[in-house]
């Protein structure tokens, strides 16, 4: 159709053309040239027809926009809505957090961090509701959270154990205690002994607080300063909990192993948090011992000492474990409750009978267990009480002490209580700790000398 339009619009052109020269040719008074005369009588072609084409397709010679559907008109286009609230913006935050120093205090922090007065009472009568802000030491640390024009928002306290207390400010101020989830991981080590044993675990980057686990364990069965000669091997297996890569709390000893002498030493200290480990010597169960206080530091032992608070020199009936209070007081042997109640210098005391002539007693306790009465029977390993400073005590700490015959011994290298817990000791289960034991070291040490230990043994 678009062809034949075109060929009429020519041809239209073409008479408009013609009539247009007839004119001027009536109105000229000089004779038209025959060659203008002839271009006057060109009438345009017919459009030739297209040549090799294999297809023709025919349109219709009526194609008109009146001859289409009637579509009627197009529908709008419809919007869904999501079915949920319009989320708030929240306003940005600048976080302030700085660690506690010697000498400073809550208040004072929150003061440096732009906190007023009555936010600083608030957020400290919070926070105390949830831990004992008298327990607070270096490095613990504050973390305030505010709005741009200083209002707070957050503040958190970050204690030991990576536990953190954290305060919200809100229509009512509201407070939680976030506690992780620390994985608990499995090392090994092993330290040469040329000096002191805490001086050999401290250049190998082992913990030296084993030190004093391993002088509880062996401190009545080895003679440390006169039996070693230097250059033995000890060998370590501990478990910690961490998040991430930092180590939540203090790491617990797991299985040690010490050749003085000849003779092979070996510990295994069970991981159901009785405390209850057991004394190997060269593969045969020598006693089972069970500490009173798992992981404390021996801050004295037994003997003549200048006393910390009278200040004069006088015999040392016990021995001493620094630790926190509350921390659980345990039996270190099976045993009859002998008395429960306070005396003196000692404050709140338990006393055990084992047997019918030795006795242990275990003095400044904060608190003892309500179930706990005279005559009842304990096992190794049965917590008896919690650490305090009742009585003469110059800080938290439980004074041990062993008698025989009503007479104090050095509870280090008294006998009587290994017989006691060794009537109690299943020497088969006990091998079988100490080959798992022996296994999982190898495993983690992963190195020559552990094999060639498991080779002789």
């Amino acid at each position: 159709m678009r062809l034949r339009t075109m060929a009429a619009c020519v041809a239209i052109a073409g008479m408009v053309s013609g009539a247009a020269i007839a004119l001027s040719d009536f109105m000229s008074k000089e004779p038209v040239p025959p060659e203008l005369a002839s271009a006057g009588k060109w009438m345009p072609q017919g459009p030739e027809a297209p040549q090799n084409v294999d297809i023709l397709v025919t349109l219709p010679a009526t194609a008109w926009a009146e001859d289409a559907p009637d579509l009627g008109p197009l529908p709008l286009l419809q919007v869904a809505f999501a079915d949920r609230p319009v989320q708030a913006i929240k306003p940005p935050l600048s976080t302030w957090s700085r660690d506690i120093a010697p000498g400073e205090t809550l208040d004072f922090l929150l003061s440096e961090a732009g906190l007023a007065a009555p936010d600083r009472a608030e957020v400290a009568l919070a926070l105390g509701a949830e831990y004992d802000l008298r327990r607070l030491r270096p490095g613990h640390s504050v973390t305030v959270a505010s709005t741009v024009d200083g209002s707070p928002r957050t503040v958190s306290l970050a204690v030991e154990d990576g536990v953190r207390i954290e305060v919200v400010f809100g229509e009512q101020l509201s407070t939680q205690v976030v506690a992780p989830d620390p994985e608990i991981v499995t090392l090994a080590g092993e330290a040469v002994i040329d000096s002191s044993i805490f001086a050999a675990l401290d250049e190998a980057g082992i913990p030296a607080r084993f030190s004093v686990d391993l002088a509880q364990m062996l401190g009545g069965t080895v003679d440390f300063r006169r039996e070693m000669a230097g250059g033995e091997t000890l060998r370590l297996l501990w478990r910690e909990a961490r998040v991430g890569e930092d180590r939540i709390g203090q790491p617990d000893l797991a299985f040690a192993a010490l050749e003085i002498g000849g003779s092979l030493y070996e510990i295994v200290w069970p991981d159901d948090g009785s405390g209850q480990a057991t004394i190997y010597v060269d593969g045969e169960v020598l006693r089972v011992f069970a500490q009173p206080v798992e992981g404390a530091r021996l801050s004295s032992v037994f003997g003549r000492r200048t006393h910390p608070v009278f200040g004069n020199v006088r015999m040392h009936t016990g021995v001493d474990f620094a630790a926190a209070r509350g921390t659980p007081v345990q039996a270190t042997a099976p045993g009859r409750v002998n008395f429960i109640g306070w005396r003196g210098g000692y404050g709140r005391v338990v006393e055990i009978l084992h047997g019918s002539d030795t006795m242990t007693r275990y003095a400044h306790l904060s608190a003892v267990p309500e179930d706990l009465a005279q005559g009842q029977r304990v096992a190794a390993g049965d917590v008896i009480g919690r650490v305090g400073a009742t009585g003469t005590a110059t800080g938290p700490n439980l004074h041990y002490e062993v008698l025989v015959d009503g007479r104090p011994t050095d509870p280090l290298s008294d006998d009587r209580l290994a017989e006691a817990a060794e009537s109690d000791a299943d020497d088969t289960a006990a091998l079988s700790r100490l080959a798992e034991a022996r296994a999982l070291l190898n495993e983690n040490l992963g190195s020559e000398i552990a094999k060639t230990t498991t080779e002789r043994l």
